[in-house]
């Protein structure tokens, strides 16, 4: 939010400060502080860190080329935003595909945008005007009970109403691709496409997952390195950087529990492997997992601990709250 907003603030007639919490302010602002300072726009870290809080100043912006470092969807979706307040066409270029949640909703308000793969354009002076919409369930929140579902013998468990974006729609397609028994119903083409989700427990295999994949699953590794270690063979998953820079370290925060759980898993130069087998977890009654503060991590080990064949206690699970308030009525209602 912080880095959507900014797009926004950018180009208004008064000064904002941005501050967040503890891990927020550890999250890397530069990546948006400088394209928008290249349109024109006075945004500076308070620290001079880099990170939150943020002082930003709007004023009339430039439309700017810019070619992302990272493929982001926050970063893409801050200049476009930003686009809505400058002067011709804002173009923005990624090195691989990330998530057009944005694209969509500004097309569907009836923005001026162009989309051509990696390349997304937006023009502004054209005025926008407010829609009903339907917001599909999310799929990564979905992917926590999909996984539990393939690993839990006998389980069978169909989800409603979730979005299977083409851009967002990997976990799913990587999981069928380790042999996951998932099945796409209902689908309906909206400006987000819905669909239900069947899926029944699985034997599922190992796969190798590319860096050009990875910004399309970045919200579902923690969950996948779950899935991963109860697949025959080895998963490798290449280019996971970004996944040190989120709420926590999430390479290590899972190398870790994952060891505590008794998995072969390992990490080198931002590539994950994970040897994985076909049987519950193996551990010791009362085993300690780390949340380290992570919602995505906290999730994926509730999943990780109801698969081993021994209790498990996870520390500061309040975080969970981030993202998903919800998690343990709906946890504890598919687990009867």
């Amino acid at each position: 939010t912080m880095r959507l907003i900014s797009g926004i603030l950018a180009g208004q007639d008064f000064e904002t400060t941005l501050a967040g919490d503890e891990s927020l302010s550890k999250r890397p602002m530069d990546r948006i502080i400088e394209p928008l300072t290249l349109m024109g726009a006075d945004i500076s870290s308070i620290n001079n860190n880099g990170c939150a809080p943020l002082k930003l100043k709007g004023k009339k912006l430039k439309s700017i080329k810019y070619k992302t470092k990272i493929a982001s969807a926050q970063v893409k979706s801050c200049i476009l935003l930003a686009g809505l307040y400058a002067d011709g066409y804002t173009i923005v270029e990624e090195p691989f595909q990330s998530r057009d949640h944005t694209e969509r909703m500004l097309e569907y308000f009836g923005a001026d945008i162009k989309i051509d793969g990696r390349i997304t354009s937006i023009k502004s002076g054209r005025v926008l005007e407010g829609k009903k919409i339907q917001i599909p369930g999310d799929i990564s929140s979905a992917a926590f009970f999909i996984v539990l579902a393939l690993l839990l013998k006998g389980s069978e468990l169909t989800l409603k109403s979730i979005g299977i974006n083409p851009t967002r729609r990997k976990i799913v397609d990587l999981l069928i691709k380790m042999g996951a028994d998932i099945k796409i119903e209902n689908e309906k083409k909206l400006f987000e496409p819905i669909c239900d989700l069947k899926i029944n427990a699985s034997n599922l295999r190992g796969v190798k997952i590319t860096e050009e994949e990875v910004p399309r699953i970045i919200d579902e590794i923690p969950i996948l390195c779950v899935a991963a270690a109860q697949a025959e063979g080895v998963t490798e998953i290449r280019g996971v950087q970004e996944l040190r820079v989120k709420e926590t370290d999430r390479v290590f925060s899972m190398v870790d529990n994952l060891k505590r759980l008794g998995v072969d898993i390992s990490s080198k130069n931002n590539n994950i492997a994970i040897k994985g087998r076909k049987k519950r977890f193996s551990t010791k009654s009362g085993t300690v997992l780390e949340s380290y503060g992570d919602h995505r991590t906290a999730m994926a080990m509730c999943v990780g601990a109801a698969a081993s064949d021994a209790s498990c206690r996870i520390c500061d699970i309040d975080c969970i709250n981030t993202s998903f308030p919800e998690f343990f009525d709906i946890f504890n209602y598919v687990r009867r």
